[in-house]
């Protein structure tokens, strides 16, 4: 496989990777061993140990790469393992392209990732990568989670050792992706709903949705906000009017629907507690942010914790992450490692 030349700011960060990851593999108990389904997982951060010691070297120098030239990659690698989780577990169902057989349907065209998911062909550079080290080894599920955990160190945020040993699903779901994740303009009690059906409580959806601090949304995910739910002109009570209206001059009543906007402008870039700060501002983007603060006692009080105290914040969210990505995950003999991410092995 060809090399490609990293710039300056490419290498640095991935020393940062290397850095953190050496802190990381010194063998400490992993939290959250159990699945969103209550059964025993046995994942665990040395699973490549010996089948394939360069894994995370390797994960982690392209993933530095990716964040280096285009610096919105990170928020799109963590959305990308949070869409995978909640779908059937953390199996890499996400990458699958339609299989021309009609057994299922890509979850590249659920209402959730149609037009706003990406970073498919960094996952895809990985997997070549991998194959070429190490044919046949690593996983499409785990290079998803490795590279969500990079992104977040390369931002600023909080490392973690990622449990190992996923395996690819043979099909995905559209459904379940329509259905099962969170969506910006859902309720409280849906989300928190959402959340348990995949064994993540009031405090993980709190933690998880800090990674907010990073990467953008689309003025279609939230204009409702901005003109009412029956667009009336009326802007939601609980969003600072003059955010408001520095919102509706890139995003009008009609059209733009795919016009970004930082989901925090005040640290867009940076992985921190700033995301909290904005919701006690009023200046939470999307419904789903504010009504953390503004539709439940609990949600609240994690607001404000998380606010005052970003190492809270932050040993908060490597735990949930752990747990976000023991969700049901194929092991042993189910399912299988793909040769390419987007497609099963026999096609």
């Amino acid at each position: 496989m060809a090399r490609r030349q990293w710039s300056s700011s490419g290498g640095v960060a991935f020393a940062a990777v290397l850095a953190v990851m050496s802190v990381l593999c010194s063998g400490h108990p992993v939290p959250g061993g159990h699945g969103g389904g209550g059964g025993f997982t046995p994942l665990q951060p040395r699973f490549y140990e010996h089948s394939c010691p360069q894994m995370q070297a390797i994960v982690g120098g392209i993933v530095a790469k990716a964040h280096a030239e285009d610096p919105r990659m990170a928020a799109s690698l963590l959305r990308m393992h949070f869409h995978d989780c909640f779908v059937q577990g953390c199996d890499a169902s996400v990458l699958l392209d339609a299989d021309g057989s009609g057994r299922f349907s890509t979850e590249k065209r659920s209402n959730p990732n149609k037009d706003s998911l990406r970073g498919f062909e960094v996952i895809d550079e990985i997997k070549a990568a991998l194959e070429h080290a190490c044919p046949h080894v690593v996983s499409c599920a785990d290079i998803v989670a490795v590279a969500a955990r990079d992104s977040v160190v390369l931002t600023g945020g909080p490392g973690w050792e990622v449990p190992m040993g996923r395996r690819d699903s043979l099909t995905a779901s559209l459904s379940g992706s329509n259905n099962l994740i969170p969506a910006p303009n859902d309720s409280l009690p849906t989300i928190i709903s959402k959340f348990a059906n995949q064994g993540l409580d009031v405090v993980d959806l709190v933690a998880l949705s800090g990674g907010h601090t990073i990467g953008d949304s689309r003025c279609v995910s939230f204009r409702q906000r901005l003109y009412g739910q029956n667009n009336n002109g009326q802007v939601d009570r609980t969003l600072n009017p003059a955010y408001a209206a520095e919102l509706r001059g890139r995003c009008p009543r009609s059209g733009g629907d795919q016009n970004l906007f930082a989901l925090d402008p005040a640290t867009q870039f940076r992985f921190d507690n700033q995301y909290y700060h904005n919701i006690l501002a009023m200046n939470g983007l999307l419904s789903s942010d504010e009504i953390l603060l503004t539709r439940g006692r609990q949600t609240m009080e994690l607001v404000h914790r998380f606010a005052a105290d970003q190492g809270f914040f932050f040993e908060q969210f490597a735990k949930s992450m752990v747990k976000m990505g023991n969700i049901s995950p194929l092991t042993g003999q189910a399912g299988e490692i793909r040769k390419n991410c987007r497609r099963v092995n026999h096609f």
